[in-house]
């Protein structure tokens, strides 16, 4: 987009000039033969740049600067003079003027000012955009809250994100680890590259070995072309491996060898892509049963588990509530676009006396919830708090005979309770239910595909 300048000058000719040397596809020039003239296009229209004579008739340049500055802060001034004198250009630049001319001057000297100015200005902007991204990405990189299990986490943060060591997250559903992980993603020097996630228990044991590592075209059914995998995608970055226990037992072997040597091979071929990939896993099984019951090998533990940081549960650092009170609120007041909107006291008693076993999230969607209850009410009040309980409680007598369902109907409410409990977590919904993640998976597509018939 060309920029705008305005040439102000009594000098018909020089206006002429100048408006000739800057008149092309990087800028509109503009001009006006007096400072009154001036203003009044300002009114109307807005400038990048105001080149301005010093001594006019009526308003001298340096009036025309400081109504400039005053009114239109943005505008850049560059003023010019045949009576230039040190004394006036250091009064020029007090009042904020960025460069100050000697007339006669030659064309590619106004034109090597001219360029400055917009470089100058290019990388204000862009440092003042560095400085929100990098205001902005301290603040997410922090977990929330003054507890001391907080503090400690993002005092864990900080050491393992100078380096590549991998890191292994424990902790409840809930709880923050994908946060971390985008925290130690940002804040170590691989924060430039992708920062990518792959939910372990989402991905069918069949798809596996190619969603990670890719595949050729034709190397099974349905592959009509070369496909990159996540570790590939990842390359130079950060990959999440969430609820890592239920990659098959059958990948951890590939995986394992793939972290030795960073090295993948694509479904379909032998040739191997070297790739560089910091590995964060998370899980929020305990890790030590699941390797006694076989169900994850060990020594791909060990390889992950160079940095274990355990996340510990919302109801062990319930100091932090009102510090996460307060962020989600002011979070969800500027996405539903409620100017006023403040929790009653009483609420603050509910929300720590309350268990949370679905930890951080589930506080998340209670308040959201309580805002949307709260309609255009600015007080939110203990009533206007719904858990997830509060939605799955039916008759005190389910099993009377005019509430008899079919099981097939009963199941499905059973799950659904089981998600409405966890906050929607597949994996803890289906240790409720003791069924297994993918048995849960196939019971809701059956569901999904029900209801499109």
């Amino acid at each position: 987009m060309a920029k705008t300048v305005l040439i102000v000058d009594d000098d018909d000719d020089l206006r002429e000039i100048v408006k000739e040397t800057l008149d092309n596809d990087a800028y509109e020039v503009y001009d006006a033969d007096s400072g009154d003239k001036a203003l009044k296009l300002m009114e109307e229209n807005s400038y990048d740049l105001i080149i301005s004579d010093l001594m006019m008739p009526g308003i001298k340049g340096l009036d025309l600067l400081k109504k400039v500055k005053e009114h239109y802060p943005q505008t850049g001034v560059l003023l010019m003079s045949a009576y230039g004198t040190i004394e006036t250009a250091v009064d020029a630049m007090k009042e904020g003027a960025f460069d100050f001319i000697t007339k006669p001057f030659s064309i590619s000297h106004i034109e090597s000012r001219v360029e400055r100015f917009f470089e100058y200005e290019s990388l204000k902007k862009e440092n003042i955009s560095l400085k929100k991204k990098l205001a902005q990405t301290r603040q997410a990189n922090k977990l929330v809250g003054n507890s001391s299990v907080a503090e400690q986490i993002n005092f864990h943060i900080g050491i393992v994100a100078r380096s590549d060591a991998p890191v292994f997250l424990q902790g409840e559903s809930g709880t923050g680890k994908e946060l971390i992980a985008e925290a130690i993603h940002n804040q170590s020097d691989r924060s430039q590259k992708p920062f990518l996630k792959i939910n372990c228990a989402a991905v069918p044991d069949t798809l596996f070995e190619s969603t990670l590592f890719g595949h050729e075209k034709g190397a099974f059914s349905g592959a009509y072309k070369s496909q990159k995998g996540i570790f590939e995608e990842c390359d130079g970055g950060t990959l999440l491996l969430d609820e890592v226990t239920e990659i098959p037992y059958n990948m951890q072997a590939k995986l394992l060898r793939v972290l030795q040597e960073m090295k993948i091979v694509r479904v379909g071929t032998t040739s191997e892509i070297p790739v560089d990939v910091r590995i964060i896993a998370a899980t929020n099984h305990n890790i030590t049963e699941q390797i006694r019951e076989g169900k994850f090998r060990e020594d791909l533990f060990f390889r992950l588990n160079v940095f274990p940081i355990d996340v510990a549960p919302l109801r062990h650092r319930k100091e932090d509530i009102p510090l996460l009170v307060e962020t989600f609120l002011n979070n969800f007041k500027k996405k539903y676009k409620y100017t006023e909107k403040v929790l009653d006291p009483s609420c603050m008693d509910v929300l720590l006396n309350y268990n949370w076993p679905g930890n951080i999230r589930q506080l998340q969607h209670v308040i959201e919830r309580a805002i949307l209850f709260s309609t255009d009410e600015p007080r939110i009040r203990a009533e206007h708090l719904k858990f997830e309980e509060d939605f799955s409680k039916g008759s005190k007598d389910a099993f009377s005979p005019e509430n008899i369902v079919p099981l097939a109907e009963m199941e499905k409410r059973m799950i659904f309770a089981a998600l409405q409990k966890t906050g929607n977590h597949r994996n803890q919904a289906a240790e409720l239910l003791g069924i297994t993640v993918r048995t849960l998976r196939n019971k809701l597509h059956q569901y999904e595909e029900n209801v499109l018939e």
